[in-house]
Formats: C-alpha cells, sequence, structure tokens
C-alpha cells in the first residue's frame, strides 16, 4: 500500500506581529516590537507551499484562528460587543490584547502529535491537539485547532482525533517528536522530546508525562516509542523546541550534537529497531548551537523526494551563516542520504522565531485516507492561486506595536479571515 507525506502548513494571519511574547525563542525576543508585514509574511508562507509543490510533495494547509480573540477576552471579565470588548482591553492592559491578538497558530508543527497509520493499535492515523500551555498567547490555540483538525480529518475510518492533554502538563506537539521508519509506509518508531526546568534559565516547554500521555492516546507501542530529554545546553541558548537541534525523516535522523542530554540510549533505541537507519550529527566544533539556532538549520523539512533521496529546505538564513552553510556544502558533496539544499525566503516567520519546519504539520497516509482528508485543504496550483489573490488583496501590509489597539486593524483583520472562510465555504 503506497503512502505519501503531506506537508499542512498553517497560512499565516492576517494579525502576523513582532509581540515578543515567547519567553526562550531568542529571535521573538530580539524582534519585539518591531513593524511585521502580515501580507509579505503570508505570501512567503504560501511561497515555501509552492517550492514543497513543485518538488512533487503533495501539500495542504490549515486556515488562521480569528484573532484578536474577543471570545476569549470575554473568559476574563472584559464585557460587550467585540470592538468594546477590544477596546477596554487595550486601554487597561496592551500586553493582554497583544497575546489575544498573536498569529503563532501559523507554526503548525505545534498543533498536534501525528502517528500514522502504520505505528498504531486500530490501523487509523491519529492526531493528539497540543495544548501548548507553557506560553499564554498559545493556550488559546488548542480548541480552534481541534475544530480544524476535526473538519479536516473527520472521517473516523481513517482518522481519530484527540483533545489536548490536561494544561497543567506542557504539551507543544510535533515540535518535540520525530518519527523514523525504514519508508512513510513501514511500521515506524516514534521518538518524544521532553525537557526539564533549570532554575532561574529558559523554561522547558515539554513535559514528559503529557509526551507518555501522547504516546497512550494515540496507541503507540510501547517498545517502539521512546522518551528522550532534550539537553539542557540547547534550551537555554535557545532551543526552546527540539525540532530546532534536530529533525528526522524515515531513516534518517539530522541533529546537532548537543542536542539530547543522553544520546547515547536514544541512538541505541534507534539502532536497535532501525539497523538501516543514518544519523548524521553536526558537530558543535564545526557549527555552535548558537549558530545553528540563530540559522534554524534544523529547523529544515527534510523530506523525500518523489524520483528517490533526501532533500533539506532550509531558510535563507542558514545559507547566510558561514558555519552553517559551509558544512551544509560538505554534506552534498558526500555520499549520504541528503543531496540537495532548497534555501526559501520565510523572514517574516523567522523574525517572530519560526522557521520552515515550524511552519508544518506531517500528516502521512494511504492513498484511501488522503481521499477522505476534507480536499478543500489540499493544494493544487488553482488552490494555491485562489489563496495567493485572497492575501494579496486582503491582508494587512503591516503592523506596528501601537497598531495592535487600533479598531480599523481589528476590522481588517476580521474580513481578511472572513474572505478565505466564504472561499473555503466553511465555518470555523
Amino acid at each position: 500500500m503506497t503512502f505519501v507525506e503531506i506537508n499542512f502548513d498553517g497560512l499565516i494571519g492576517p494579525t502576523h506581529n513582532y509581540g515578543g511574547l515567547s519567553l526562550g525563542n531568542v529571535a521573538s525576543h530580539k524582534n519585539a516590537g518591531g513593524v511585521s508585514r502580515p501580507r509579505a509574511a503570508a505570501l512567503q508562507g504560501l511561497g515555501k507551499m509552492r517550492a514543497l509543490m513543485d518538488l512533487g510533495l503533495r501539500q495542504g494547509f490549515l486556515p488562521p484562528h480569528d484573532r484578536p480573540s474577543a471570545g476569549w477576552l470575554r473568559k476574563l471579565g472584559f464585557a460587550g460587543g467585540d470592538e468594546a470588548v477590544l477596546a477596554a482591553v487595550w486601554a487597561a492592559d496592551p500586553v493582554l490584547l497583544r497575546n489575544a491578538s498573536s498569529a503563532s497558530a501559523m507554526w503548525t508543527a505545534n498543533a498536534a502529535t501525528v502517528s500514522p497509520a502504520p505505528d498504531t493499535r486500530d490501523g487509523r492515523c491519529h492526531l493528539t491537539v497540543a495544548n501548548l500551555s507553557s506560553m499564554l498567547h498559545r493556550t488559546l490555540e488548542a480548541e480552534s485547532t481541534e475544530r480544524s483538525l476535526r473538519l479536516i480529518f473527520g472521517d473516523d475510518r481513517h482518522f481519530a482525533i484527540h483533545a489536548a492533554v490536561p494544561p497543567r502538563l506542557g504539551d507543544e506537539g510535533a515540535a518535540n517528536y520525530m518519527r523514523m521508519a525504514a519508508h512513510h509506509g513501514a511500521p515506524g518508531i516514534e521518538i518524544f522530546v521532553y525537557g526539564e526546568d533549570q532554575r532561574g534559565g529558559f523554561p522547558a516547554r515539554q513535559n514528559i508525562r503529557a509526551s507518555q500521555a501522547v504516546a497512550r492516546l494515540n496507541g503507540l507501542d510501547p517498545d517502539r516509542s521512546f522518551f528522550a530529554r532534550q539537553s539542557d545546553a540547547a534550551i537555554q541558548a535557545g532551543a526552546f523546541h527540539n525540532d530546532v537541534v534536530a529533525v528526522a525523516n524515515e531513516n534518517v535522523l539530522f541533529a546537532h550534537e548537543q542536542a539530547f542530554e543522553d544520546k547515547a540510549a536514544l541512538f541505541e533505541f534507534i539502532a536497535r529497531h532501525l539497523p538501516q537507519a543514518t544519523i548524521i550529527e553536526v558537530p558543535a566544533s564545526v557549527v555552535s548551537l548558537q549558530d545553528a539556532i540563530a540559522s534554524y538549520l534544523f529547523n529544515s523539512q527534510l523530506v523525500t523526494l518523489p524520483q528517490g533521496g533526501m532533500a533539506l529546505v532550509l531558510p535563507e538564513e542558514a545559507r547566510e551563516t558561514a558555519s552553517v552553510h559551509g558544512w551544509l556544502q560538505e554534506l552534498v558533496a558526500g555520499n549520504g542520504p541528503i543531496r540537495a539544499l532548497h534555501f526559501l525566503d520565510v523572514r517574516e516567520s523567522m523574525r517572530n522565531g519560526g522557521g520552515p519546519a515550524c511552519l508544518r504539520l506531517r500528516v502521512a497516509v494511504d492513498e484511501a485516507a488522503r481521499a477522505a482528508i476534507d480536499q478543500r485543504f489540499l493544494l493544487d496550483e488553482g488552490k494555491w492561486e485562489a489563496l495567493h489573490r485572497i492575501v494579496e488583496t486582503h491582508w494587512p501590509e503591516a503592523i506596528g506595536a501601537d497598531d495592535l489597539g487600533n479598531p480599523s486593524l481589528w476590522a481588517e483583520a476580521r474580513a481578511a479571515r472572513a474572505a478565505l472562510l466564504r472561499h473555503l465555504n466553511v465555518d470555523l
């Protein structure tokens, strides 16, 4: 049975802004208060989707959430119509409105953890929504994400959707998870990466009990699941998710030397269950953690091409960082599994701390399950062009720090999302 991997990218929402809300995310804090370009951001994201399609890969998307979220603010005691609520919040607590305006749902690697059918007890693809409880602005996402996933993957013959685990157990979704297998349709091993908080440092966002709960909810074989601790050094350097220092695809693990606290145990597990695996480890003496994180070398998409072989889809920042680019040139010149590099401009997302891998959720399915997906969210050339036109027509051009309190921006953002939903003929 033929399996394909579909990348579901988040369509970057019309309130994309630099709020600096994400503690431990170096880029987010560095660019806090800057002027964002929502239209350019969404077009860059669509450009990435098109580039993957041009490589022969399947591409889908998830719609942006409703922002600013007046409904969430009402739960905090603000009353009245949407504009009255938003105006009252801006006057009383601008930081709270920045949280309610975040477009962070664009990073769909944090939407859920996806276990494909060959790995699960009941032979269905399981998706467990992430609770994202470690950052206030991201706690808004789980409910809307669950609605979207239940719409897109609503056929319970092929898919099982699980609500988020309780919020005290932080779960950040596929950004702290890797799957390896001989190929997408083969039984795989699933690697969950968690962190532990250190006194006075950046917080660890993935709780081991949350990862264990997701493994149970997704119906995984305990013998083929591994829980790896992310290194303290990586977290404190700004690797707030594992996908900032490691990525896996089929039988290849691509990781920084300092990604894991006990890499020997992880590598032994991989070798035992997947003896044909290739582990590509980048030495810290060649690429420092700081350069890896600044360039988002490992937040690239590692993909299998239809014609065979693997490619890395990287941000332009990886080409512009000398140590990273030099090492990549040696990588593709060798005889290893990664033979091609594709550099893309996703600078608006990068300035907020999200690279190519942050923007996508990987879903591996057979052809019957692919046909059961809501086709409105699977792209072809015509659908891609329609999204491009909607963004060019409706998305705001720029948002400064004080613009989040402007009623005209609230109206523009609502109108932009409404235009998209009308086009899709959906109510989310």
